[in-house]
């Protein structure tokens, strides 16, 4: 069989194997609501017939017979999810096949969880992560492309080396800059478009420089009632930060709202590098970045 003959029995064999993934769900989903709507009913009926019974004999059998019936209908229904969840794992693991078999056959390679845990793990903490801005600079501010041309020969120039290289830049010179990026892409097979894709899909990956501090404020469910986003708002205005920017003027601090830094009874937080400070109010938060500044004039 030839290779686009392939791709199409591997596109087929996904729809299918997706069609009958979305039709377990919602048999599943249908299943499940009918019997919650049906179990009130039933032992509504019960009861009511366990009150009839005791008063008249008569009605024992019509109530063993509806306890049966309802016990029967409840197992049926159960043995029924059994087999359409199992027939759910099937189709799945087919439509994960197919998807697999088809990019394979594209030449390309899917992103191995390694690569996503090292993608989202957490930055470089201590002296060596603020000790200076931008460790690709120069002291004229040029960007130094030297590293960007080691770490090509170190991942390769393939297209799944993409994701690998990035990183390493984003390590090296905080953030992607657009004369490194247009280095990568003289250098290897990975295309602009590829770049650009990948750098904005990830939250991890920034385009523009970031400042010598980064200021994590907290805007979990504790700190947000306990007043962050006053704080981050107070934040931006000391620091005159643009309305469509991240950092100050001075490259100094970079404000970044985060989901939780695990210092919820100390809320609102906020980490400045390394240090935490709670219980801030608008006031003190900008406190805690003076101390910074002033540590810097040391």
């Amino acid at each position: 069989m030839t290779t686009n003959g392939q791709r199409s029995l591997a596109l087929t064999a996904a729809k299918i194997a997706g069609f009958f993934v979305a039709v377990c769900v919602l048999v599943l989903i249908a299943d499940y609501v009918a019997a919650r709507l049906r179990a009130p009913k039933d032992d509504a009926r019960i009861v009511a017939l366990q009150k009839q019974a005791q008063n008249d004999s008569s009605f024992a059998p019509q109530l063993a017979a509806l306890q049966d019936g309802v016990t029967r209908a409840r197992r049926t229904r159960k043995a029924r999810s059994g087999w359409i969840s199992i027939l759910l794992i099937l189709a799945a693991s087919a439509f994960i096949a197919s998807s697999k078999w088809r990019i394979a056959l594209d030449g390309r390679r899917p992103v191995t969880m390694s690569k996503l845990v090292q993608l989202e793990a957490p930055p470089a903490r201590g002296p060596a992560a603020v000790a200076k801005p931008f460790s690709g600079a120069s002291a004229s501010g040029e960007i130094d492309l030297t590293f960007v041309d080691r770490i090509v020969e170190k991942e390769g120039r393939s297209k799944e080396s993409a994701i690998l290289i990035l990183q390493a830049i984003q390590a090296f010179y905080r953030y992607l800059p657009d004369e490194a990026l247009a280095r990568v892409c003289e250098l290897t097979e990975v295309t602009p478009a590829q770049i650009a894709g990948t750098s904005s899909f990830y939250a991890r990956f920034r385009r523009s420089p970031v400042g010598r501090h980064i200021v994590r404020v907290c805007h979990g469910t504790a700190c947000h009632v306990s007043g962050a986003r006053q704080i981050g708002e107070e934040l931006r205005r000391q620091l005159r930060i643009p309305e469509d920017a991240d950092t100050d003027p001075e490259r100094m601090f970079t404000v970044d709202e985060v989901a939780c830094l695990g210092c919820c009874s100390l809320a609102p937080v906020l980490m400045v590098d390394d240090h935490t400070a709670g219980n801030l109010t608008p006031a003190s938060a900008c406190a805690a970045l003076d101390i910074v500044e002033q540590k810097e004039l040391v």
